[in-house]
């Protein structure tokens, strides 16, 4: 996982999320703790089915609270959104734990192919 640096459009945190949505990443996923759930779609997605194509930290001037990252996440059906999350201290241990388990699948290289099993 690689943090892009071509972010000069991109400053804030609502700027980054509408430039995603325009390139068709529309879902919004939460962490939980049964795994990363689609908001719309109410599907429910586990570390080997999640692939994070990129990410981006954005740092409050004066405010450690203002601390965010933006994770830009594509699953193994297709399905491609966001996942926001402080960073830092106020960051949630789902998020935290979560991200920390897809990034070691993906490091191992090991995914599930869920669209198979329903085939």
């Amino acid at each position: 996982m690689q943090q892009d640096s071509s972010t000069d459009d991109m400053k804030t945190l609502a700027e980054c999320l509408n430039k995603m949505v325009l390139k068709g990443y529309t879902e919004d996923f939460k962490a939980g703790e049964r795994g990363l759930l689609s908001l719309h779609n109410e599907r429910l997605y586990d570390v080997g089915d999640v692939n994070v194509v990129n990410f981006y930290r954005f740092e409050g001037a004066s405010d450690p609270a203002d601390n965010s990252i933006l994770y830009v996440l594509e699953t193994n059906d297709g399905t491609k959104g966001t996942l926001v999350d402080a960073y830092g201290p106020y960051s949630d241990p789902l998020v935290n734990d979560f991200m920390k388990q897809v990034e070691e699948m993906n490091k191992k290289g090991v995914h599930h192919d869920t669209a198979a099993a329903h085939r």
